[in-house]
C-alpha cells in the first residue's frame, strides 16, 4: 500500500497523519507545545520543542498506521522565524511567532519613511509585524554577536518548514518553498527570488537558503528519526496547503478555513492581481505544485465569536448548539453582530474598530444573538470574497470550506445563499495535512496528477436556495452595522 506521512506543524501543536493513496487516514498523532509570552504582545516558541513534538506525533501516526510511509509532506505555521547555528543545529534564540507584535513601532517608522510602497510592490504584502523580515531584523539587533555570526554564515534564519527540514535531514538540506518565502517580506513575488533591496533594508545577510517548488525534493529524513530514511517531497505554508488540499488548483477557485478567524485564499493562476482593497498577494500551488498567484484575506474573528458567547456570556454551552438555535427562529429580528474584538481585517484593515451589536429590542433572545454571530461569519466572508473577485477581475465559481465552523450545516447553507454560489465541504476536513500529503505524493511520483490524489474524496454540497435573494438583500443592513463598528476608530 502506498502511504504518505503529512506533518502539519501549527501554532499550538503538531499533527501527523499517515494517509493512504486513496486519501484515507491510516494513523494520527498530535502533540501540543509550550507558548511563551516574554512581554505583552510578544509570543515565542522553543524550536527544539517543536522538533521533538513533531517527531513524537509522527512516530505515533506511523505506529497506528502499521505501514512505512513512502514520502513525507510538511506544512507549517507561516511567518514564524527561527535562528540557529548551521553546523550544530542549536537555536540561538526562541522562535518569534507570527502573532508577535514587538516590531510594530519599527513598521510604523518604515511607513513614515515611505517604504510601504516598495514592500507592497515587491512582495504583495503590507508593512506589518505579522511577517518575517522585521522579526529577523529584531534578532540581529538584540542577540549579542548575532549580526557578525550571521554575516559569517555561522548562524542562519528560516521559517518553521526550513527548521524542520534542516534538522530532519541532519543538516543536509537548507531550503524553503515559494509559498513560505512569499510570507517573509524579503521575497520578490514577480521575480520569484530573494530581493536584494529588501534584504539590505532589513539588514538581513544574503544566505544560501534555497528556493524550491512545493512538490519537489527537499532531501531525505535520516533513519534515526522514523526508523528508516524517507524522502521529503512536498512543502507548503498552512493556508496554501489547505488551498491545494481542497483541490483549488485553477484560477477562480477559493477556499475558506473557518477557525478562530477565517482565512480565505482565491487562486488567480498565472496572473498577479494587484489589490486596491487591502488584500495580500501571495504564492500558492498549481495542479503540479508549481507556483501560482493567489489573493489572501483574513477575518480576524470568526469561530472566536462563538467562543465568546460560550465562555464570556454563557449563552451557549458548546458551539454545536448554534445550528439548532439558528434554525429555531426565522431571522435575527434585526440584530446584527460585528465581532471586531481585535479590530477589523480585510477589506477594512482598521485595528481600532470595536465589537458592535445593533438592533436589539426587548424581544431579542439568546437565539437571535447566536444566529447573528453565525451570520456575521457569512457576511464578512462575502465582503472579503467580493473584494477578491473585484481585484482579480474573476467570477467566483464555488467556495470550498474547512475548519471547525464548517461542520455547521445551517451556516454553510446561509453562506451559499449569501454568496449565490455552491459551498462544498469535503469528507476529510483536515485539508492542510491533506494538501501536504498531496504535494509529497506528486513530488515523489506516487500519483500521476493531483486529480488522482483526490479521486476518492466526497463532498457535501450546499447550493443557493430559493430564499437567497432575501438573504442577500440584508447585506446592506450588515454594512450599516460594520460602519457603526468602524465609528469607534474615528
Amino acid at each position: 500500500m502506498t502511504a504518505v506521512l503529512a506533518l502539519d506543524q501549527g501554532t499550538t501543536g503538531s499533527t501527523a497523519l499517515v494517509l493512504s493513496d486513496a486519501g484515507r487516514v491510516l494513523g494520527r498523532g498530535y502533540r501540543e507545545f509550550t507558548q511563551h509570552f516574554p512581554s505583552p504582545g510578544e509570543v515565542e516558541h522553543d524550536a527544539e520543542e517543536i522538533l521533538r513534538v513533531t517527531v513524537d506525533a509522527a512516530r505515533e501516526a506511523i505506529r497506528q498506521a502499521g505501514v512505512t510511509p513512502d514520502a513525507i509532506g510538511i506544512t507549517n505555521q507561516r511567518e514564524t522565524v527561527c535562528a540557529w547555528e548551521r553546523d550544530t543545529g542549536r537555536p540561538v534564540h526562541r522562535a518569534i511567532v507570527w502573532q508577535d507584535r514587538r516590531t510594530a513601532a519599527r513598521c510604523a517608522q518604515l511607513e513614515k519613511q515611505k517604504k510601504g510602497a516598495l514592500v507592497r510592490s515587491r512582495t504583495g504584502l503590507v508593512l506589518d509585524p505579522y511577517f518575517s523580515a522585521t522579526k529577523i531584523e529584531w534578532l540581529l539587533e538584540h542577540v549579542k554577536g548575532l549580526r557578525k555570526r550571521a554575516k559569517d554564515g555561522d548562524v542562519v534564519f528560516g521559517t518553521i518548514d526550513t527548521w524542520l527540514i534542516h534538522r530532519l535531514t541532519n543538516g543536509k538540506t537548507f531550503a524553503t518553498d515559494h509559498t513560505n518565502a512569499s510570507r517573509t517580506m524579503l521575497y520578490d513575488i514577480q521575480k520569484r527570488a530573494w530581493d536584494r533591496d529588501l534584504l539590505k533594508l532589513f539588514g538581513v545577510p544574503k544566505s544560501p537558503l534555497e528556493l524550491r517548488t512545493s512538490g519537489s525534493d527537499f532531501g531525505t529524513v535520516a533513519a534515526e528519526h522514523f526508523g528508516t530514511e524517507l524522502p521529503i517531497s512536498g512543502v507548503a505554508g498552512d493556508q496554501q496547503a489547505a488551498l491545494f488540499g481542497q483541490g483549488c488548483w485553477q484560477s477562480g477557485q477559493a477556499k475558506n478555513t473557518y477557525g478562530t478567524g477565517a482565512f480565505l485564499l482565491l487562486n488567480t493562476g498565472k496572473r498577479r492581481a494587484i489589490s486596491k482593497r487591502g488584500l495580500l498577494t501571495t504564492l500558492a500551488c498549481g495542479p503540479r505544485g508549481e507556483p501560482v498567484y493567489a489573493l489572501e484575506g483574513s477575518v480576524f474573528i470568526a469561530g472566536a465569536a462563538m467562543q465568546w458567547l460560550r465562555d464570556g456570556l454563557g449563552i451557549i454551552k458548546q458551539a454545536a448548539e448554534s445550528d439548532l438555535m439558528a434554525r429555531s427562529i426565522d431571522d435575527t429580528g434585526g440584530v446584527y453582530f460585528v465581532p471586531a474584538f481585535v479590530g477589523l481585517g480585510a477589506p477594512h484593515w482598521e485595528p481600532n474598530a470595536r465589537g458592535t451589536i445593533v438592533g436589539l429590542t426587548r424581544g431579542s433572545s439568546r437565539a437571535h444573538l447566536v444566529r447573528a454571530a453565525l451570520e456575521a461569519m457569512a457576511f464578512s466572508t462575502k465582503d472579503v470574497l467580493d473584494a477578491m473577485t473585484a481585484d482579480a477581475k474573476l467570477k467566483l465559481s464555488s467556495l470550498l470550506v474547512d475548519g471547525g465552523a464548517a461542520a455547521n450545516d445551517w451556516l454553510m447553507q446561509f453562506q451559499a445563499d449569501v454568496l449565490g454560489v455552491t459551498v462544498a465541504r469535503p469528507d476529510l476536513v483536515e485539508t492542510t495535512a491533506l494538501g501536504a500529503a498531496g504535494l509529497a505524493g506528486l513530488g515523489a511520483g506516487l500519483w500521476k496528477s493531483a486529480k488522482d490524489f483526490l479521486a476518492g474524496r466526497t463532498f457535501t454540497r450546499f447550493a443557493p436556495s430559493a430564499g437567497r435573494h432575501a438573504v442577500q438583500a440584508r447585506a446592506g443592513e450588515w454594512h450599516r452595522a460594520v460602519q457603526t463598528a468602524l465609528h469607534w476608530a474615528e
